[in-house]
């Protein structure tokens, strides 16, 4: 029996396909997104609390004093990512962060997403940020910075900061400010502002 043209033809074309696909090669270059190697925190926290406390006096290796507490920060949820070249934690979830000054007055920093860069002692606070200091003084914007070597927050998004005891409502973008509120300097205001004068 002799074999057909026909089934000649469909032998050589599947044969012909067969070499193609086995013959090539990945030879595309993959950049951005794809390049960037996947990455898994070594740790992963629910219901989270640290608390931040110092020592009212120096400390030699051997000595012990009584310390105060200065911050807790407490989240939902905390990835640890410590084991990398440039560590940070991040809370996905949001978190909270209750700080006390010298005389142990609480005020809040709060905020939809937060990641805690630990080489820099920087934390980036994002979504719906809003501090509020012991006294009533309230600052919303949508991210903050804050460098907690220095004790300084800034940010060049949009706010808003609300002071009661003069009755101050300020809009502007662009603020560096300390933590509690008492001194800040804005890059640009709009908005009702009262200005109180000191006593000569």
């Amino acid at each position: 029996m002799k074999p057909s043209f026909k089934n000649n033809c469909s032998r050589i074309a599947m044969v012909s396909i067969m070499a193609i696909l086995f013959s090539c090669g990945d030879n595309y270059k993959r950049s951005g997104q794809e390049k960037v190697p996947l990455v898994y925190p070594m740790g992963i926290t629910e219901n989270f609390t640290l608390t931040y406390t110092e020592a009212r006096e120096q400390l030699g290796s051997e000595d012990s004093a009584t310390t105060r507490v200065i911050a807790v920060l407490k989240s939902p949820l905390n990835n640890d990512y410590e084991n990398l070249k440039f560590p940070y934690r991040t809370f996905p979830k949001g978190l909270l962060i209750d700080f006390y000054n010298e005389q142990g007055d609480k005020s809040i920093i709060k905020a939809d997403y937060g990641i805690i860069y630990s080489a820099t002692n920087v934390i980036d606070l994002q979504g719906n940020v809003v501090i509020e200091s012991h006294d009533g003084k309230k600052l919303e914007a949508p991210q903050l910075y804050w460098d907690q070597s220095s004790d300084w927050i800034f940010t060049q998004e949009k706010f808003k900061y609300t002071n009661p005891e003069d009755g101050t409502v300020m809009d502007g973008e662009g603020m560096d400010f300390n933590k509690d509120l008492s001194f800040f300097n804005a890059h640009k205001t709009f908005g009702l502002m009262t200005i109180k004068e000191e006593p000569k």
